[in-house]
């Protein structure tokens, strides 16, 4: 059903490109509007993923430089039927991670350092599970042309400024029409990009959690994340506020809220579902139906790596309260 939704509303921002174009133009400005709409999608399809990555920073790390959780991506993309991703650390302290690139044969995942000093190891799984999800429904790609489309729409949008006292335009509303399309346009491919952004965050969840094995773990992490995104602010992401809906958790400040503008679901709704998702996965055998987002279930990779790694591995380091975190603090 999230499917069929998210191309519908995919089909729908197309329309409502189309028809600003019309109102502009004609069909003479509805066919432009289209060939922008292609040619900006075409290059996003081969530059996106460089282009954010670039924009945050990320530095590409192997199994010399970061063996342990370049060991870990492995695993989960073996288990996710993927090709080995390429794999990105970005040097920022809030704790966050994205997948980007048009297809899995060329995705790369990206974690932040916060992420990494901050999260237990199975609950960087589970948060790298999720974004390996993402990738394996094509989300990556999916989200790319939903921000161009809507980047486009303001852009016409704008122009029909320029457009508005041509008394041969298409606009029977006249200037305050145009006014009016101005100020909608870009709104509604708004509330489309936000609202398939959300379908596909339930979607990755569900899926990263059957990836890693570990519904419980990736609600803890979630719970994490979303309390430090409030109090550790993500200076390129304030400034490119566009990019994120490509985080696991939104980046920006103030952002609480399951509501219209929203670029995630709430977080205690995702969480929820990944409690009711651990409750099922129990029924069946894969973990206890009573355990709580703090309990460490048994399915997955990860059950036994921290206690079978000695205290001076990576992820091996012991902070009080004796929890292994990651190896870059």
């Amino acid at each position: 059903m999230n499917y069929f939704r998210t191309a519908i509303l995919l089909a729908g921002m197309t329309a409502l490109f189309m028809g600003v174009g019309y109102m502009i133009g004609g069909q003479g400005g509805m066919v432009l509007a289209l060939l922008v709409a292609a040619g900006m999608n075409v290059f996003s399809y081969w530059n996106s993923d460089r282009m954010v990555l670039s924009m945050y920073g990320a530095r590409e790390v192997d199994r010399a430089s970061a063996p342990d959780f370049h060991a870990m991506i492995e695993e989960l993309a073996a288990r996710a039927q993927l090709p080995m991703p390429r794999v990105y650390i970005i040097d920022n302290p809030q704790p966050n991670a994205f997948a980007t690139g048009r297809n899995p044969a060329n995705a790369a995942v990206a974690a932040t350092t916060g992420l990494l000093n901050s999260l237990s190891r199975e609950e960087v799984a589970g948060v790298m599970a999720h974004e390996l999800a993402h990738v394996k429904n094509y989300d990556t790609l999916t989200m790319t042309i939903t921000a161009t489309l809507a980047g486009a729409i303001s852009m016409l949008a704008n122009f029909a400024m320029f457009f508005g006292g041509n008394r041969n335009n298409n606009n029977p509303f006249g200037i305050i029409g145009t006014i009016a399309m101005m100020i909608l346009a870009p709104l509604a491919a708004m509330v489309v990009q936000m609202a398939v952004s959300r379908s596909r965050e339930y979607e990755a969840d569900k899926l990263g959690a059957q990836i890693c094995g570990q519904p419980l773990r990736l609600a803890s992490a979630l719970a994490k994340i979303s309390n430090a995104v409030h109090q550790v602010p993500n200076m390129p992401a304030e400034h490119n506020p566009a990019t994120a809906h490509m985080f696991i958790i939104n980046p920006l400040s103030g952002e609480r809220m399951d509501s219209l503008f929203s670029t995630h679901p709430a977080t205690e709704n995702r969480i929820a579902a990944l409690e009711a998702l651990a409750r099922q996965m129990g029924a069946q055998g894969g973990l206890s139906p009573d355990a709580g987002p703090s309990a460490a279930p048994q399915g997955g990779p990860w059950a036994g790596a921290s206690r079978s790694q000695p205290s001076s591995a990576v992820w091996g380091r012991r902070r009080s309260g004796g929890e292994r975190r990651g190896p870059w603090g």
